[in-house]
């Protein structure tokens, strides 16, 4: 996959969560109705305040906090039972847009145990902001 490239020219930074492992009631068959292991990965383009050639200052509130998407992806994947990958990768993506630093997302969700002869399944969705005139 292609990830985002931060641009300092533009203002923009790459902000990622690789791996955030859960147990999420996902797909379409009566046995997964029971919770499996399903992997999410997260990458965010961001405005970035301190460039092209600065340094922000030191403090949480000037940054996206990546805990707060962990902790809100997490949520989203471990509530109530999402029968398509898709449409858990989208919500999570718009969880995400919820921080208006956040211009673009893209998330991966993958079924590392889906088959026992394939190491995973998955898709890649990515929601971008709406400009809004």
């Amino acid at each position: 996959m292609i990830s985002y490239t931060p641009d300092a020219a533009s203002g923009l930074r790459r902000v990622f969560i690789r791996g955030l492992d859960v147990q999420a009631r996902l797909g379409i068959y009566p046995h997964e109705e029971a919770p499996q292991r399903v992997l999410i990965d997260i990458e965010l383009l961001v405005r970035d305040d301190a460039a092209p050639h600065g340094t922000g200052a030191d403090r949480l509130d000037r940054v996206v906090d990546y805990e707060a998407v962990v902790k809100r992806a997490r949520a989203t994947a471990t509530g109530e039972h999402v029968r398509l990958a898709e449409t858990l990768a989208e919500r999570i993506a718009l969880g995400a847009l919820k921080d208006l630093r956040v211009l673009k997302v893209r998330v991966t969700v993958e079924k590392p145990e889906a088959f026992a002869d394939v190491t995973g399944v998955g898709v890649t969705v990515e929601r971008v902001r709406q400009l809004t005139s």
